[in-house]
Protein backbone atom coordinates (compact mmCIF):
# COMPACT_ATOMS: atom_id res chain seq x y z
CA UNK A 1 0.00 0.00 0.00
CA UNK A 2 2.60 2.41 0.79
CA UNK A 3 4.23 1.30 -2.34
CA UNK A 4 1.06 2.68 -4.60
CA UNK A 5 1.10 5.47 -2.26
CA UNK A 6 4.57 6.48 -3.21
CA UNK A 7 3.83 6.07 -7.20
CA UNK A 8 0.70 7.95 -6.89
CA UNK A 9 2.75 10.96 -5.66
CA UNK A 10 4.61 10.36 -8.24
CA UNK A 11 2.34 10.32 -10.99
CA UNK A 12 1.34 13.84 -9.45
CA UNK A 13 4.17 15.49 -9.85
CA UNK A 14 5.18 14.11 -13.48
CA UNK A 15 1.61 15.39 -14.77
CA UNK A 16 2.58 18.88 -13.04
CA UNK A 17 6.03 19.22 -14.80
CA UNK A 18 4.74 17.48 -18.43
CA UNK A 19 5.67 20.11 -21.28
CA UNK A 20 2.80 21.68 -23.22
CA UNK A 21 4.65 21.08 -26.40
CA UNK A 22 4.87 16.96 -25.84
CA UNK A 23 3.57 14.24 -28.43
CA UNK A 24 -0.33 13.30 -28.25
CA UNK A 25 -0.77 10.64 -25.14
CA UNK A 26 0.21 7.03 -26.27
CA UNK A 27 -2.25 4.00 -25.00
CA UNK A 28 0.22 1.53 -23.73
CA UNK A 29 0.89 -0.49 -20.45
CA UNK A 30 3.98 -0.92 -18.25
CA UNK A 31 5.08 -3.62 -15.73
CA UNK A 32 8.24 -3.38 -13.58
CA UNK A 33 8.81 -4.24 -10.26
CA UNK A 34 8.20 -1.41 -8.01
CA UNK A 35 4.41 0.69 -8.35
CA UNK A 36 6.77 3.90 -8.80
CA UNK A 37 8.84 2.26 -11.93
CA UNK A 38 5.20 1.50 -13.77
CA UNK A 39 3.99 4.96 -12.73
CA UNK A 40 7.35 6.43 -14.54
CA UNK A 41 6.81 4.56 -17.57
CA UNK A 42 2.83 5.35 -17.98
CA UNK A 43 3.67 8.81 -17.36
CA UNK A 44 6.15 9.08 -20.17
CA UNK A 45 3.50 7.23 -22.55
CA UNK A 46 0.57 9.61 -21.33
CA UNK A 47 3.31 12.47 -22.50
CA UNK A 48 3.85 10.90 -25.90
CA UNK A 49 6.78 9.59 -25.69
CA UNK A 50 8.28 6.03 -26.81
CA UNK A 51 7.69 2.40 -25.69
CA UNK A 52 11.46 3.40 -25.17
CA UNK A 53 11.31 6.22 -23.67
CA UNK A 54 9.24 4.92 -21.10
CA UNK A 55 11.06 1.69 -20.38
CA UNK A 56 14.34 4.07 -20.05
CA UNK A 57 11.81 5.91 -17.28
CA UNK A 58 10.50 2.95 -15.58
CA UNK A 59 14.18 0.92 -15.44
CA UNK A 60 16.02 4.53 -14.54
CA UNK A 61 13.11 4.48 -11.61
CA UNK A 62 13.43 1.16 -10.44
CA UNK A 63 16.98 1.09 -9.99
CA UNK A 64 16.44 4.15 -7.70
CA UNK A 65 13.80 2.18 -5.70
CA UNK A 66 15.74 -1.26 -5.99
CA UNK A 67 19.46 0.11 -6.06
CA UNK A 68 20.91 -2.90 -4.41
CA UNK A 69 19.38 -4.72 -7.64
CA UNK A 70 20.94 -2.13 -10.68
CA UNK A 71 21.99 1.40 -11.55
CA UNK A 72 24.44 3.42 -13.38
CA UNK A 73 27.48 1.02 -12.43
CA UNK A 74 26.25 -1.79 -14.02
CA UNK A 75 24.71 -2.58 -17.36
CA UNK A 76 21.57 -4.39 -18.79
CA UNK A 77 20.13 -5.88 -22.69
CA UNK A 78 17.16 -3.97 -24.26
CA UNK A 79 15.07 -5.89 -26.52
CA UNK A 80 12.96 -3.31 -29.03
CA UNK A 81 9.83 -4.63 -31.19
CA UNK A 82 8.86 -1.82 -33.75
CA UNK A 83 5.26 -2.30 -34.77
CA UNK A 84 6.48 -1.94 -38.40
CA UNK A 85 7.91 -6.08 -37.56
CA UNK A 86 11.79 -4.92 -36.97
CA UNK A 87 13.39 -6.12 -33.85
CA UNK A 88 16.60 -4.34 -32.12
CA UNK A 89 18.77 -5.86 -29.46
CA UNK A 90 21.06 -3.85 -27.75
CA UNK A 91 23.39 -5.08 -25.45
CA UNK A 92 25.54 -3.05 -22.40
CA UNK A 93 26.71 -5.78 -20.02
CA UNK A 94 29.74 -4.68 -18.39
CA UNK A 95 33.03 -5.87 -19.41
CA UNK A 96 36.46 -7.19 -17.71
CA UNK A 97 39.19 -4.74 -17.35
CA UNK A 98 41.86 -5.27 -19.48
CA UNK A 99 44.33 -5.80 -16.70
CA UNK A 100 41.67 -8.58 -15.53
CA UNK A 101 42.93 -12.41 -15.69
CA UNK A 102 42.29 -15.33 -13.77
CA UNK A 103 45.74 -15.20 -12.06
CA UNK A 104 44.10 -12.24 -10.16
CA UNK A 105 41.52 -14.58 -8.52
CA UNK A 106 43.61 -17.19 -7.14
CA UNK A 107 45.03 -17.61 -4.18
CA UNK A 108 47.91 -20.46 -2.83
CA UNK A 109 47.32 -21.59 -6.65
CA UNK A 110 43.77 -22.32 -6.07
CA UNK A 111 40.74 -20.53 -7.85
CA UNK A 112 39.37 -18.36 -5.19
CA UNK A 113 35.33 -17.17 -5.80
CA UNK A 114 35.07 -14.80 -3.22
CA UNK A 115 37.51 -11.93 -5.16
CA UNK A 116 34.32 -12.38 -7.68
CA UNK A 117 32.02 -11.56 -5.46
CA UNK A 118 33.01 -8.18 -2.90
CA UNK A 119 35.36 -5.77 -3.76
CA UNK A 120 37.40 -3.93 -6.39
CA UNK A 121 38.13 -7.21 -8.44
CA UNK A 122 34.66 -8.25 -8.70
CA UNK A 123 33.91 -4.92 -10.84
CA UNK A 124 33.32 -5.31 -14.57
CA UNK A 125 33.41 -2.08 -16.49
CA UNK A 126 29.91 -0.36 -16.45
CA UNK A 127 27.83 0.12 -19.49
CA UNK A 128 24.27 1.13 -18.19
CA UNK A 129 25.28 4.82 -18.82
CA UNK A 130 26.37 4.33 -22.41
CA UNK A 131 23.79 1.90 -22.82
CA UNK A 132 20.59 4.27 -21.82
CA UNK A 133 22.20 6.86 -23.99
CA UNK A 134 22.72 4.58 -27.06
CA UNK A 135 18.58 3.97 -26.92
CA UNK A 136 17.47 7.05 -26.22
CA UNK A 137 19.29 8.51 -29.04
CA UNK A 138 18.10 5.58 -31.77
CA UNK A 139 14.87 5.04 -30.48
CA UNK A 140 13.87 7.75 -27.79
CA UNK A 141 11.43 11.41 -28.61
CA UNK A 142 11.27 12.81 -25.47
CA UNK A 143 14.22 14.70 -24.12
CA UNK A 144 16.39 12.63 -21.94
CA UNK A 145 15.86 14.43 -19.02
CA UNK A 146 12.24 14.61 -19.65
CA UNK A 147 12.59 10.67 -19.41
CA UNK A 148 14.66 10.62 -16.34
CA UNK A 149 12.89 12.98 -14.68
CA UNK A 150 10.67 10.41 -12.39
CA UNK A 151 14.31 9.11 -11.44
CA UNK A 152 15.93 11.99 -10.80
CA UNK A 153 12.74 13.27 -8.81
CA UNK A 154 12.66 10.10 -6.59
CA UNK A 155 16.49 9.95 -5.75
CA UNK A 156 16.61 13.77 -4.57
CA UNK A 157 13.25 13.88 -2.70
CA UNK A 158 14.05 10.22 -1.25
CA UNK A 159 11.29 7.65 -0.08
CA UNK A 160 10.85 5.21 3.07
CA UNK A 161 11.85 1.92 3.36
CA UNK A 162 7.67 1.43 3.99
CA UNK A 163 7.57 2.36 0.54
CA UNK A 164 10.06 -0.23 -0.77
CA UNK A 165 9.75 -3.38 1.37
CA UNK A 166 12.12 -5.51 -1.14
CA UNK A 167 15.20 -2.78 -0.27
CA UNK A 168 14.31 -3.39 3.20
CA UNK A 169 14.68 -7.27 3.23
CA UNK A 170 18.37 -6.44 0.95
CA UNK A 171 19.50 -4.11 3.92
CA UNK A 172 18.33 -6.12 6.50
CA UNK A 173 19.98 -9.48 4.76
CA UNK A 174 23.15 -7.04 3.61
CA UNK A 175 23.60 -4.89 6.74
CA UNK A 176 27.40 -6.43 7.30
CA UNK A 177 28.54 -5.79 3.68
CA UNK A 178 26.97 -2.20 3.91
CA UNK A 179 28.58 -1.38 6.69
CA UNK A 180 31.84 -1.97 5.42
CA UNK A 181 31.68 0.49 3.11
CA UNK A 182 31.27 4.37 4.39
CA UNK A 183 29.15 5.83 1.34
CA UNK A 184 26.43 3.06 1.48
CA UNK A 185 26.45 2.83 5.32
CA UNK A 186 25.65 6.83 5.12
CA UNK A 187 22.94 6.64 3.00
CA UNK A 188 21.22 2.76 3.96
CA UNK A 189 21.82 2.35 7.45
CA UNK A 190 20.64 4.28 11.21
CA UNK A 191 22.51 6.55 13.06
CA UNK A 192 25.33 3.78 14.63
CA UNK A 193 24.99 1.66 11.50
CA UNK A 194 21.85 -0.66 12.81
CA UNK A 195 19.04 -1.88 10.65
CA UNK A 196 16.86 1.07 9.87
CA UNK A 197 13.13 0.97 10.66
CA UNK A 198 10.28 1.39 7.89
CA UNK A 199 10.32 5.18 8.15
CA UNK A 200 13.87 5.68 7.73
CA UNK A 201 14.12 7.91 4.73
CA UNK A 202 16.22 6.51 1.82
CA UNK A 203 17.82 9.97 -0.40
CA UNK A 204 20.25 9.28 -2.83
CA UNK A 205 21.16 13.17 -3.99
CA UNK A 206 24.73 12.34 -5.25
CA UNK A 207 22.95 9.57 -7.70
CA UNK A 208 20.03 12.70 -8.68
CA UNK A 209 23.28 15.00 -9.73
CA UNK A 210 24.82 12.17 -11.53
CA UNK A 211 21.41 11.28 -13.39
CA UNK A 212 20.94 14.99 -14.40
CA UNK A 213 24.63 15.05 -15.52
CA UNK A 214 23.79 11.99 -17.86
CA UNK A 215 20.60 13.87 -19.09
CA UNK A 216 22.57 17.02 -19.87
CA UNK A 217 25.73 15.88 -21.81
CA UNK A 218 24.83 12.23 -22.57
CA UNK A 219 27.34 9.22 -21.04
CA UNK A 220 30.74 11.14 -21.71
CA UNK A 221 31.15 12.46 -18.53
CA UNK A 222 30.56 9.18 -16.74
CA UNK A 223 33.55 7.56 -18.99
CA UNK A 224 35.88 10.83 -19.17
CA UNK A 225 36.84 13.33 -16.78
CA UNK A 226 35.95 13.44 -12.92
CA UNK A 227 33.12 10.78 -12.43
CA UNK A 228 35.32 8.28 -13.91
CA UNK A 229 38.39 9.41 -12.17
CA UNK A 230 36.14 8.43 -9.23
CA UNK A 231 35.28 5.04 -10.24
CA UNK A 232 38.58 4.28 -10.96
CA UNK A 233 39.88 4.97 -7.35
CA UNK A 234 37.20 3.50 -5.66
CA UNK A 235 37.86 0.31 -7.60
CA UNK A 236 41.75 0.07 -7.55
CA UNK A 237 41.16 1.18 -3.39
CA UNK A 238 39.58 -1.70 -3.04
CA UNK A 239 42.02 -3.69 -4.65
CA UNK A 240 40.91 -3.89 -8.44
CA UNK A 241 42.37 -3.52 -11.92
CA UNK A 242 39.65 -1.19 -13.88
CA UNK A 243 41.60 2.04 -15.29
CA UNK A 244 40.56 5.01 -17.32
CA UNK A 245 41.16 3.35 -20.55
CA UNK A 246 38.84 0.58 -19.94
CA UNK A 247 35.97 3.01 -19.02
CA UNK A 248 37.03 5.54 -22.33
CA UNK A 249 36.96 2.35 -24.55
CA UNK A 250 33.38 1.02 -23.31
CA UNK A 251 30.70 0.37 -26.31
CA UNK A 252 27.68 -0.70 -26.07
CA UNK A 253 27.27 -3.23 -29.23
CA UNK A 254 24.31 -4.05 -30.88
CA UNK A 255 23.31 -7.47 -31.83
CA UNK A 256 20.88 -9.56 -34.05
CA UNK A 257 17.74 -10.96 -32.05
CA UNK A 258 17.19 -14.39 -31.99
CA UNK A 259 14.03 -15.74 -32.86
CA UNK A 260 11.66 -19.11 -33.04
CA UNK A 261 8.22 -20.30 -32.89
CA UNK A 262 6.05 -21.80 -30.30
CA UNK A 263 2.29 -23.23 -30.63
CA UNK A 264 2.26 -20.86 -33.35
CA UNK A 265 3.19 -17.85 -31.77
CA UNK A 266 6.46 -16.10 -32.98
CA UNK A 267 9.15 -16.07 -30.00
CA UNK A 268 12.27 -12.78 -30.38
CA UNK A 269 14.74 -12.67 -27.43
CA UNK A 270 18.22 -12.18 -26.69
CA UNK A 271 21.15 -13.64 -28.20
CA UNK A 272 24.66 -14.62 -26.35
CA UNK A 273 25.66 -13.50 -23.67
CA UNK A 274 22.29 -13.62 -23.13
CA UNK A 275 20.58 -16.72 -22.01
CA UNK A 276 17.25 -16.13 -24.66
CA UNK A 277 18.72 -19.12 -26.33
CA UNK A 278 18.17 -21.27 -23.39
CA UNK A 279 14.90 -20.16 -23.55
CA UNK A 280 14.15 -20.73 -26.76
CA UNK A 281 15.77 -24.58 -26.25
CA UNK A 282 13.20 -24.97 -23.35
CA UNK A 283 10.21 -24.06 -25.09
CA UNK A 284 11.77 -26.32 -28.27
CA UNK A 285 11.87 -29.62 -25.90
CA UNK A 286 8.35 -29.08 -24.76
CA UNK A 287 7.08 -27.44 -28.30
CA UNK A 288 4.99 -31.12 -29.21
CA UNK A 289 3.78 -32.18 -25.84
CA UNK A 290 0.48 -31.62 -24.99
CA UNK A 291 0.81 -29.69 -21.72
CA UNK A 292 -3.04 -28.99 -20.96
CA UNK A 293 -3.62 -32.67 -21.33
CA UNK A 294 -0.89 -33.15 -18.99
CA UNK A 295 -2.37 -30.59 -16.16
CA UNK A 296 -0.58 -27.88 -14.76
CA UNK A 297 1.24 -28.25 -11.55
CA UNK A 298 0.82 -31.93 -11.95
CA UNK A 299 3.87 -33.89 -11.13
CA UNK A 300 3.99 -34.97 -14.88
CA UNK A 301 3.92 -31.79 -16.25
CA UNK A 302 6.40 -30.43 -13.46
CA UNK A 303 8.95 -33.75 -14.03
CA UNK A 304 8.63 -32.74 -17.63
CA UNK A 305 9.31 -29.02 -17.12
CA UNK A 306 12.52 -29.94 -14.58
CA UNK A 307 14.17 -32.42 -17.24
CA UNK A 308 13.86 -29.72 -19.85
CA UNK A 309 15.27 -26.73 -17.76
CA UNK A 310 18.03 -29.30 -16.76
CA UNK A 311 18.90 -30.20 -20.38
CA UNK A 312 18.87 -26.62 -21.34
CA UNK A 313 21.15 -25.19 -18.46
CA UNK A 314 23.51 -27.96 -18.75
CA UNK A 315 23.73 -26.92 -22.25
CA UNK A 316 24.16 -23.18 -21.39
CA UNK A 317 26.93 -23.81 -18.91
CA UNK A 318 28.92 -26.06 -21.71
CA UNK A 319 28.10 -23.74 -25.00
CA UNK A 320 27.11 -20.04 -24.06
CA UNK A 321 29.78 -16.77 -23.88
CA UNK A 322 30.79 -13.75 -24.96
CA UNK A 323 30.35 -14.33 -29.44
CA UNK A 324 33.09 -11.53 -29.93
CA UNK A 325 35.20 -14.26 -28.10
CA UNK A 326 33.81 -17.95 -28.85
CA UNK A 327 31.44 -19.61 -31.08
CA UNK A 328 28.02 -19.97 -29.20
CA UNK A 329 26.60 -22.43 -31.97
CA UNK A 330 23.02 -21.51 -30.95
CA UNK A 331 21.43 -22.83 -34.44
CA UNK A 332 22.63 -26.68 -33.66
CA UNK A 333 21.38 -26.60 -30.35
CA UNK A 334 18.09 -25.55 -31.25
CA UNK A 335 18.39 -27.99 -34.68
CA UNK A 336 15.17 -29.80 -34.37
CA UNK A 337 16.20 -33.45 -34.59
CA UNK A 338 18.24 -32.11 -32.05
CA UNK A 339 15.80 -31.47 -30.17
CA UNK A 340 13.66 -34.36 -31.24
CA UNK A 341 16.31 -36.67 -29.76
CA UNK A 342 16.71 -34.73 -26.40
CA UNK A 343 13.21 -34.94 -26.02
CA UNK A 344 12.27 -38.56 -26.47
CA UNK A 345 15.22 -38.89 -23.85
CA UNK A 346 13.47 -37.23 -21.01
CA UNK A 347 12.38 -39.78 -18.78
CA UNK A 348 9.21 -40.61 -17.43
CA UNK A 349 10.46 -42.38 -14.36
CA UNK A 350 13.40 -40.57 -13.24
CA UNK A 351 15.37 -37.59 -13.36
CA UNK A 352 17.17 -37.33 -16.89
CA UNK A 353 20.85 -36.81 -17.40
CA UNK A 354 21.91 -33.89 -19.65
CA UNK A 355 23.50 -34.99 -22.77
CA UNK A 356 25.50 -31.42 -23.93
CA UNK A 357 26.78 -33.18 -27.51
CA UNK A 358 25.45 -30.95 -30.37
CA UNK A 359 24.47 -32.62 -34.07
CA UNK A 360 27.29 -31.76 -36.13
CA UNK A 361 26.21 -28.89 -38.17
CA UNK A 362 19.74 -11.69 -5.45
CA UNK A 363 19.97 -8.46 -7.71
CA UNK A 364 18.66 -7.25 -11.19
CA UNK A 365 14.98 -5.64 -12.84
CA UNK A 366 13.22 -6.20 -15.30
CA UNK A 367 11.24 -3.30 -17.53
CA UNK A 368 7.99 -4.52 -20.16
CA UNK A 369 6.55 -1.89 -21.63
CA UNK A 370 3.90 -2.28 -25.07
CA UNK A 371 2.05 0.62 -26.94
CA UNK A 372 -1.54 -0.03 -28.65
CA UNK A 373 0.11 0.94 -32.14
CA UNK A 374 2.40 -2.55 -31.42
CA UNK A 375 5.55 -1.01 -30.47
CA UNK A 376 7.29 -2.66 -27.32
CA UNK A 377 10.33 -3.11 -25.28
CA UNK A 378 11.63 -4.55 -22.71
CA UNK A 379 15.13 -4.21 -20.49
CA UNK A 380 16.64 -5.90 -17.85
CA UNK A 381 19.10 -4.27 -15.63
CA UNK A 382 21.59 -5.67 -13.15
CA UNK A 383 24.56 -5.21 -10.85
CA UNK A 384 24.23 -8.62 -10.02
CA UNK A 385 24.26 -9.68 -6.31
CA UNK A 386 22.52 -7.63 -4.07
CA UNK A 387 24.64 -4.42 -3.70
CA UNK A 388 26.71 -5.26 -6.92
CA UNK A 389 30.58 -5.54 -5.19
CA UNK A 390 29.84 -3.53 -2.20
CA UNK A 391 31.47 -0.18 -3.28
CA UNK A 392 29.32 3.12 -3.75
CA UNK A 393 31.40 5.58 -5.51
CA UNK A 394 31.52 8.99 -3.38
CA UNK A 395 30.17 11.99 -4.84
CA UNK A 396 28.02 10.32 -7.20
CA UNK A 397 25.78 7.63 -5.64
CA UNK A 398 26.55 5.30 -7.94
CA UNK A 399 26.76 1.35 -6.61
CA UNK A 400 29.43 -0.58 -8.52
CA UNK A 401 28.44 -4.20 -10.01
CA UNK A 402 30.49 -7.43 -9.28
CA UNK A 403 29.95 -8.62 -12.62
CA UNK A 404 33.01 -10.37 -12.43
CA UNK A 405 31.41 -13.54 -10.82
CA UNK A 406 29.00 -14.41 -13.82
CA UNK A 407 32.39 -15.74 -15.39
CA UNK A 408 33.12 -19.15 -14.94
CA UNK A 409 36.49 -19.16 -13.05
CA UNK A 410 37.59 -22.67 -13.80
CA UNK A 411 35.67 -25.52 -14.67
CA UNK A 412 33.37 -27.31 -12.37
CA UNK A 413 33.94 -24.13 -9.70
CA UNK A 414 30.43 -22.78 -9.71
CA UNK A 415 29.66 -18.89 -9.02
CA UNK A 416 27.49 -17.21 -6.55
CA UNK A 417 24.34 -18.70 -8.19
CA UNK A 418 25.50 -22.26 -8.43
CA UNK A 419 26.30 -21.95 -11.71
CA UNK A 420 29.31 -23.87 -13.39
CA UNK A 421 30.90 -22.95 -16.34
CA UNK A 422 33.50 -24.13 -19.02
CA UNK A 423 36.04 -22.11 -21.23
CA UNK A 424 33.15 -20.89 -23.48
CA UNK A 425 32.36 -18.32 -20.57
CA UNK A 426 36.21 -18.22 -19.06
CA UNK A 427 37.66 -15.20 -17.85
CA UNK A 428 39.57 -12.48 -19.81
CA UNK A 429 40.30 -9.01 -20.42
CA UNK A 430 37.96 -7.54 -22.48
CA UNK A 431 34.95 -10.18 -22.24
CA UNK A 432 31.25 -9.83 -21.42
CA UNK A 433 30.18 -12.47 -19.49
CA UNK A 434 27.34 -15.35 -20.00
CA UNK A 435 24.00 -13.67 -18.46
CA UNK A 436 20.78 -15.32 -17.10
CA UNK A 437 18.94 -11.95 -18.79
CA UNK A 438 16.35 -12.85 -21.39
CA UNK A 439 14.33 -9.97 -21.96
CA UNK A 440 11.35 -11.57 -24.72
CA UNK A 441 8.49 -10.26 -27.17
CA UNK A 442 5.75 -12.78 -28.16
CA UNK A 443 4.26 -11.95 -31.29
CA UNK A 444 0.95 -13.21 -32.08
CA UNK A 445 0.84 -12.03 -36.14
CA UNK A 446 1.98 -8.62 -35.64
CA UNK A 447 0.28 -8.08 -32.05
CA UNK A 448 3.01 -8.07 -29.22
CA UNK A 449 0.81 -10.44 -27.36
CA UNK A 450 3.30 -10.81 -24.02
CA UNK A 451 6.03 -8.78 -23.53
CA UNK A 452 8.05 -10.48 -20.53
CA UNK A 453 11.30 -10.71 -18.82
CA UNK A 454 12.70 -11.22 -14.88
CA UNK A 455 15.23 -10.39 -12.28
CA UNK A 456 16.52 -13.34 -9.85
CA UNK A 457 19.78 -14.88 -11.47
CA UNK A 458 19.39 -18.20 -13.29
CA UNK A 459 15.87 -18.37 -12.58
CA UNK A 460 15.15 -15.52 -14.69
CA UNK A 461 14.71 -18.01 -17.31
CA UNK A 462 12.97 -20.43 -15.26
CA UNK A 463 10.41 -17.78 -14.52
CA UNK A 464 10.44 -16.04 -17.79
CA UNK A 465 9.68 -19.64 -19.19
CA UNK A 466 6.41 -20.34 -16.73
CA UNK A 467 5.01 -17.00 -16.92
CA UNK A 468 5.02 -17.79 -21.26
CA UNK A 469 3.72 -21.46 -20.72
CA UNK A 470 0.98 -19.81 -18.19
CA UNK A 471 -0.30 -17.92 -20.73
CA UNK A 472 0.53 -19.43 -24.22
CA UNK A 473 -0.04 -23.42 -23.27
CA UNK A 474 -2.64 -23.14 -20.22
CA UNK A 475 -4.59 -19.93 -21.49
CA UNK A 476 -3.88 -18.28 -17.87
CA UNK A 477 -4.85 -14.52 -17.52
CA UNK A 478 -1.26 -12.68 -17.38
CA UNK A 479 -1.93 -12.31 -13.78
CA UNK A 480 -2.42 -15.40 -12.83
CA UNK A 481 0.16 -16.91 -14.47
CA UNK A 482 2.63 -13.92 -13.02
CA UNK A 483 1.58 -15.19 -9.40
CA UNK A 484 1.38 -19.04 -10.14
CA UNK A 485 3.71 -21.15 -8.24
CA UNK A 486 7.07 -22.03 -10.06
CA UNK A 487 9.46 -24.59 -10.36
CA UNK A 488 13.65 -24.49 -10.71
CA UNK A 489 16.09 -27.06 -12.22
CA UNK A 490 19.34 -25.89 -13.42
CA UNK A 491 20.77 -29.21 -13.59
CA UNK A 492 23.84 -28.33 -11.34
CA UNK A 493 23.63 -28.15 -7.99
CA UNK A 494 21.19 -31.54 -8.77
CA UNK A 495 18.18 -29.98 -7.09
CA UNK A 496 14.52 -29.09 -8.22
CA UNK A 497 13.65 -26.17 -6.36
CA UNK A 498 9.85 -25.17 -5.62
CA UNK A 499 7.76 -22.63 -4.32
CA UNK A 500 5.46 -23.09 -1.36
CA UNK A 501 2.69 -22.89 -3.49
CA UNK A 502 3.42 -26.43 -5.00
CA UNK A 503 1.16 -29.13 -3.28
CA UNK A 504 3.20 -31.23 -0.63
CA UNK A 505 1.58 -34.03 -1.89
CA UNK A 506 3.28 -33.14 -5.38
CA UNK A 507 6.61 -32.35 -4.01
CA UNK A 508 6.56 -36.54 -3.04
CA UNK A 509 5.32 -37.67 -5.80
CA UNK A 510 8.35 -35.34 -7.76
CA UNK A 511 10.53 -37.15 -4.73
CA UNK A 512 9.88 -40.43 -5.49
CA UNK A 513 10.83 -39.74 -9.43
CA UNK A 514 13.84 -39.09 -7.86
CA UNK A 515 14.00 -35.40 -7.42
CA UNK A 516 16.19 -33.71 -4.90
CA UNK A 517 13.40 -31.35 -4.24
CA UNK A 518 14.13 -28.26 -1.99
CA UNK A 519 11.04 -25.31 -1.01
CA UNK A 520 12.97 -22.13 -2.47
CA UNK A 521 11.12 -18.86 -0.76
CA UNK A 522 10.90 -17.17 -4.34
CA UNK A 523 11.98 -18.07 -7.62
CA UNK A 524 12.69 -15.13 -10.10
CA UNK A 525 10.30 -11.83 -10.21
CA UNK A 526 8.63 -11.29 -14.16
CA UNK A 527 7.04 -8.29 -15.61
CA UNK A 528 4.96 -8.72 -18.59
CA UNK A 529 2.68 -7.14 -20.06
CA UNK A 530 0.68 -7.47 -23.70
CA UNK A 531 -1.99 -6.81 -26.42
CA UNK A 532 -4.74 -8.55 -25.41
CA UNK A 533 -6.63 -9.95 -28.66
CA UNK A 534 -8.97 -7.07 -28.87
CA UNK A 535 -5.65 -4.75 -28.49
CA UNK A 536 -6.38 -3.63 -25.43
CA UNK A 537 -2.94 -3.25 -23.32
CA UNK A 538 -2.46 -5.41 -20.46
CA UNK A 539 0.13 -5.95 -18.01
CA UNK A 540 1.08 -7.79 -14.78
CA UNK A 541 3.87 -6.96 -11.68
CA UNK A 542 5.05 -9.80 -9.45
CA UNK A 543 4.40 -9.47 -6.03
CA UNK A 544 7.40 -11.37 -4.89
CA UNK A 545 9.39 -8.31 -5.32
CA UNK A 546 6.73 -5.03 -4.73
CA UNK A 547 5.92 -5.45 -8.31
CA UNK A 548 4.18 -3.00 -10.23
CA UNK A 549 1.49 -2.21 -12.96
CA UNK A 550 0.05 0.46 -15.27
CA UNK A 551 -2.05 0.59 -17.96
CA UNK A 552 -2.71 3.90 -20.28
CA UNK A 553 -5.81 3.86 -21.59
Amino acid sequence: MRATRLAIVLAVVLAACAQPTCAAARAGAVASEHPAAAAAGAEILRAGGTVVDAAIAAAAAVCVVHPSSCGLGGGGFALVHRADGRDFALDYREVAPAGATPEHFRAEGKPEPALLHRGGLAVGVPGEAAGVVALHRRFGRLPLARVLAPAIHLAREGFTLAEAPHLAREIEHGKDLLAGDPDLRSVFLADGGSTPGPDFRIVQADLARTLEALAAYGSRPFYRGPRAAAIVAAVRARGGVLDAADLARYRPRWRRPLAGAFRGRRIVTFPPPGSGGVLLEMLGLLARDDLPALGRGTPTALHLLAGAMAQAFADRARWYGDPEFTRVPVGALLAPPRLAALRSALSALHPTAQNTALVPDHGTAHVSVVDAEGNAAAITTTINTGFGAGILVSGTGVILNNEMDDFALAPGVPNVYGLVGTAANALGPGKRPQSSMSPTVVLEGRRPALVVGGSGGPTIISGTLQVMLGVLAFGLPLREAVVAPRVHDQATPPVLAVEAGVEPSVRGVLERLGHRVVVAPTIGAVSACGLARDGTPVAAGDPRKDGGAAVVP
